[in-house]
Protein backbone atom coordinates (compact mmCIF):
# COMPACT_ATOMS: atom_id res chain seq x y z
CA UNK A 1 0.00 0.00 0.00
CA UNK A 2 1.26 3.48 -0.70
CA UNK A 3 0.11 5.78 2.06
CA UNK A 4 1.86 8.86 3.36
CA UNK A 5 3.08 8.04 6.83
CA UNK A 6 1.33 9.78 9.71
CA UNK A 7 3.17 11.36 12.60
CA UNK A 8 3.53 9.19 15.67
CA UNK A 9 0.86 11.22 17.47
CA UNK A 10 -1.57 10.86 14.56
CA UNK A 11 -1.00 7.10 14.29
CA UNK A 12 -1.68 6.66 18.01
CA UNK A 13 -4.73 8.90 17.72
CA UNK A 14 -6.06 6.78 14.85
CA UNK A 15 -5.58 3.67 17.01
CA UNK A 16 -7.63 5.26 19.82
CA UNK A 17 -10.35 6.26 17.34
CA UNK A 18 -10.44 2.75 15.88
CA UNK A 19 -10.69 1.18 19.33
CA UNK A 20 -13.56 3.52 20.28
CA UNK A 21 -15.38 2.88 17.00
CA UNK A 22 -15.09 -0.90 17.43
CA UNK A 23 -16.27 -0.56 21.04
CA UNK A 24 -19.36 1.32 19.84
CA UNK A 25 -20.03 -1.54 17.41
CA UNK A 26 -19.76 -4.11 20.22
CA UNK A 27 -16.22 -5.34 19.53
CA UNK A 28 -13.72 -5.07 22.39
CA UNK A 29 -10.03 -4.92 21.48
CA UNK A 30 -7.02 -3.79 23.46
CA UNK A 31 -4.92 -0.74 22.69
CA UNK A 32 -2.02 -2.84 21.39
CA UNK A 33 -4.39 -4.64 19.01
CA UNK A 34 -5.62 -1.33 17.65
CA UNK A 35 -1.99 -0.22 17.10
CA UNK A 36 -1.33 -3.44 15.18
CA UNK A 37 -4.40 -2.83 12.99
CA UNK A 38 -3.26 0.71 12.22
CA UNK A 39 0.15 -0.65 11.19
CA UNK A 40 -1.50 -3.14 8.83
CA UNK A 41 -3.65 -0.33 7.40
CA UNK A 42 -0.45 1.51 6.44
CA UNK A 43 1.01 -1.64 4.89
CA UNK A 44 3.35 -2.68 7.70
CA UNK A 45 3.70 -6.09 9.33
CA UNK A 46 3.21 -4.80 12.88
CA UNK A 47 3.27 -1.71 15.09
CA UNK A 48 7.01 -1.89 15.78
CA UNK A 49 7.78 -1.83 12.06
CA UNK A 50 5.47 1.15 11.45
CA UNK A 51 6.93 2.94 14.49
CA UNK A 52 10.46 2.50 13.12
CA UNK A 53 9.38 3.72 9.66
CA UNK A 54 7.83 6.85 11.15
CA UNK A 55 11.00 7.61 13.11
CA UNK A 56 13.27 7.00 10.10
CA UNK A 57 11.04 9.00 7.73
CA UNK A 58 11.17 12.12 9.90
CA UNK A 59 14.20 14.03 8.55
CA UNK A 60 15.35 17.29 10.06
CA UNK A 61 13.62 16.71 13.37
CA UNK A 62 13.81 20.10 15.02
CA UNK A 63 14.35 20.00 18.77
CA UNK A 64 13.10 22.24 21.55
CA UNK A 65 15.95 24.51 22.68
CA UNK A 66 17.93 23.98 19.47
CA UNK A 67 19.88 26.97 18.12
CA UNK A 68 19.18 27.83 14.48
CA UNK A 69 20.11 30.44 11.91
CA UNK A 70 18.55 31.51 8.67
CA UNK A 71 16.51 34.27 7.00
CA UNK A 72 13.05 35.59 7.83
CA UNK A 73 11.57 37.79 5.10
CA UNK A 74 15.10 38.06 3.70
CA UNK A 75 16.54 39.30 7.01
CA UNK A 76 19.32 37.15 8.55
CA UNK A 77 18.81 35.92 12.12
CA UNK A 78 19.94 33.52 14.82
CA UNK A 79 17.39 32.09 17.21
CA UNK A 80 16.38 29.46 19.73
CA UNK A 81 13.47 27.08 19.05
CA UNK A 82 10.98 27.55 21.90
CA UNK A 83 8.12 25.39 20.54
CA UNK A 84 7.96 22.45 18.13
CA UNK A 85 4.90 20.68 16.75
CA UNK A 86 5.34 17.76 14.36
CA UNK A 87 2.60 17.99 11.72
CA UNK A 88 3.55 15.12 9.41
CA UNK A 89 6.84 13.47 8.50
CA UNK A 90 9.31 16.24 7.71
CA UNK A 91 6.90 19.12 8.44
CA UNK A 92 7.04 21.10 11.69
CA UNK A 93 5.44 24.20 13.17
CA UNK A 94 8.24 26.07 14.92
CA UNK A 95 8.19 29.03 17.24
CA UNK A 96 11.50 30.88 17.19
CA UNK A 97 12.78 33.40 19.71
CA UNK A 98 15.18 35.56 17.70
CA UNK A 99 18.36 36.76 19.38
CA UNK A 100 17.81 40.20 17.87
CA UNK A 101 14.58 41.56 16.44
CA UNK A 102 14.47 41.84 12.66
CA UNK A 103 12.75 44.60 10.70
CA UNK A 104 10.21 42.95 8.40
CA UNK A 105 9.26 46.16 6.58
CA UNK A 106 11.27 47.35 3.59
CA UNK A 107 9.98 50.94 3.60
CA UNK A 108 12.28 53.71 4.77
CA UNK A 109 9.44 55.66 6.43
CA UNK A 110 8.68 53.13 9.19
CA UNK A 111 9.75 49.83 10.74
CA UNK A 112 8.10 46.75 12.19
CA UNK A 113 10.38 44.61 14.32
CA UNK A 114 9.71 40.96 15.13
CA UNK A 115 11.51 38.95 17.75
CA UNK A 116 9.22 35.91 17.95
CA UNK A 117 7.88 34.08 14.91
CA UNK A 118 5.82 30.93 14.38
CA UNK A 119 5.96 29.25 10.97
CA UNK A 120 5.57 25.82 9.38
CA UNK A 121 8.67 24.46 7.64
CA UNK A 122 9.12 21.40 5.46
CA UNK A 123 11.97 18.94 4.88
CA UNK A 124 14.11 21.62 3.21
CA UNK A 125 13.76 23.91 6.25
CA UNK A 126 11.66 26.44 4.34
CA UNK A 127 8.05 27.62 4.36
CA UNK A 128 5.64 27.08 1.48
CA UNK A 129 4.69 30.76 1.62
CA UNK A 130 6.88 32.99 -0.50
CA UNK A 131 7.48 36.70 -0.81
CA UNK A 132 6.76 38.58 -4.04
CA UNK A 133 10.31 37.83 -5.22
CA UNK A 134 9.75 34.07 -4.82
CA UNK A 135 11.87 33.60 -1.72
CA UNK A 136 10.35 31.57 1.17
CA UNK A 137 9.20 33.62 4.18
CA UNK A 138 11.40 31.53 6.48
CA UNK A 139 14.60 29.74 5.47
CA UNK A 140 16.47 27.72 8.07
CA UNK A 141 20.01 26.52 7.47
CA UNK A 142 20.19 22.73 7.66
Amino acid sequence: MSYDLPTLAKAKGKARELRAQLHDEGHEIGHSQSLELIAIHYGYRDWNTLYAAIKIDAPNAWVLGQRVRGHYLSQPFTAKIIAVTSLQPGWYRLTLDLDEAVDVVTFDSFSNFRQRITKTVGPAGTTREKTSNGRPHLELEL
